[in-house]
């Protein structure tokens, strides 16, 4: 018996058929001689019949309607999986290289931020219109059009990407948890902690669909209201703040300002982010046999995408001018004059520490902007900025789990449990971040914190060759 490549898909591009007999569309219930015979194609099923994506078994369903033009009422149907998506934006890698583009540069890149977000909705939207037109997301169809080795150097740059982005999480929850507890939990039990924390959530889509999307609209709204105060408290100049937006220009910026420019980059559009997007697009029952359902898809897929960049986007402007307008050109004798009254002075001492006789600019990260906002604004503020960094910490780790699964089932064809795949990646980000957290001293993290960042900027133009040339 030959098997012949004549795939037709059913209405959602999910469920194939293949005409050597299998019921299901699957592959897998082929024998061995023959499911290696199959080169796949976009129409190809390979999973396994049991799926391990969180809307495996809930679809959201689109209200139709006889009503020409934009309806509320499905643009709520299709909102979600933008917000998800938006969290990578959100991550405290991110906050802390805003802290610090705002401490190093003061508001003259706030246009590289504006323009990478800009740029990472274009990119994002790419994503999705793959996911809603091909029923697949990135990584099944780089199975299905790559040949074995570039996909394997795609797959395994993806995996660093991730890791990366999860050393990250990691640092920024353990700052925040020793934050919020008064130093009474250490810097490494808290990166312990996360691998609690990570199953615990892991677990919430187990509640439904909408309801862990919820879950993100609301640490979302956290991270707005926390560094929104802090914005209001701070007060930084709206003029210099909307020139800093659209005039692309840095006049007197040296190296380290440049240096911080291309962390910004690396830190708004995170590779993996693509792959999660177009997935999560996969959540909607679209019928894929009628185009104007589609087109429907996409259109309000991009509103979606807009609004959830566009509030992200606002986010990182209140971390940014907070600490431009605070930190830019302060050494760290000046944080300490303001911290003398204060009931974090010890903790400043230690953290502000000045060897160049009073003109030691402040080195920012996430902890000393906490003691900073503390000394500044009262330890009000210095409380309510670690709730923003839990926030940003516990939602992206979540999207990182499933950015995660989505590449390894899509690249390798190949389904872990989900506690399985959580701990091997997240073990690979803990036990470096926790050595440098048991031995080493908070600048050593931060210090990781830009040579992740970095990374990132890096992989960038190499993942989008592969993707776009190969």
């Amino acid at each position: 018996m030959s098997v012949n490549k004549a795939y037709s898909a059913d209405q959602n591009g999910e469920a194939p058929t293949t005409s050597a007999g299998t019921s299901n569309g699957s592959t897998t219930n082929l024998p061995a001689h023959l499911q290696r015979q199959i080169v796949a194609t976009e129409q190809t099923h390979l999973k396994a019949s049991t799926k391990q994506a969180y809307f495996a078994d809930e679809k959201i369903t689109i209200p139709q309607t006889d009503r020409v033009g934009f309806s509320w009422h499905k643009l709520w149907a299709f909102t979600g999986p933008g917000f998800l998506m938006s969290i990578a934006y959100l991550d405290p890698g991110n906050i802390e290289s805003d802290l610090q583009s705002g401490a190093i540069a003061k508001y003259k890149i706030l246009w590289v931020l504006l323009w990478a977000t800009i740029l990472g909705l274009l990119m994002q939207r790419l994503a999705a219109r793959l996911g809603v037109v091909t029923g697949l997301h990135l990584a099944e169809m780089c199975y299905r059009q790559y040949k074995k080795l570039p996909r394997l150097i795609l797959w395994v740059m993806i995996e660093i990407a991730i890791i990366g982005s999860d050393m990250q999480e990691v640092i920024g929850t353990a700052i925040a948890i020793y934050l919020l507890s008064n130093k009474f939990v250490p810097l490494w039990l808290g990166t312990l902690i996360t691998i609690v924390d990570t199953f615990t959530f892991l677990f919430l889509d187990k509640y439904g669909l909408r309801k862990l999307e919820f879950l993100f609209g609301v640490l979302i709204t956290i991270m707005a209201v926390t560094f929104g105060y802090e914005y209001i408290v701070s007060a930084p100049d709206q003029m210099e703040v909307i020139k800093g937006m659209f005039i692309p220009w840095c006049k007197d910026c040296n190296s380290r300002v440049l240096l911080q420019a291309v962390g910004v980059v690396g830190a708004v559009i995170m590779p993996h982010n693509l792959y999660l997007h177009s997935a999560l697009v996969k959540s909607r029952d679209i019928d894929r046999r009628q185009p104007a359902r589609v087109r429907e898809a996409n259109y309000y897929f991009f509103i979606e995408a807009s609004v959830a960049l566009f509030v992200s986007f606002i986010i990182n402007l209140f971390v940014v001018a907070v600490f431009a307008h605070g930190m830019y050109g302060q050494t760290n004798n000046d944080v300490l004059e303001v911290c003398q009254n204060r009931s974090m002075y010890e903790d400043a001492k230690n953290s502000f520490v000045d060897n160049n006789n009073g003109n030691d600019l402040i080195d920012a990260d996430l902890y000393k902007g906490g003691l900073f906002l503390g000394c500044t604004f009262g330890a009000a503020a210095m409380f309510i900025w670690g709730v923003g960094i839990l926030a940003a910490g516990q939602s992206s780790t979540m999207t990182g789990t499933y950015a995660g699964q989505f590449s390894m089932e899509g690249f390798l064809n190949l389904q872990w449990p989900r506690w399985r795949r959580v701990l091997f990646t997240r073990l690979i980000a803990i036990v470096p971040t926790f050595l440098l957290a048991f031995f080493s001293r908070m600048e050593d993290l931060t210090n990781m914190n830009d040579i992740l960042n970095a990374v990132m900027s890096l992989q960038l133009p190499c993942i989008c060759y592969f993707i776009f040339v190969i």
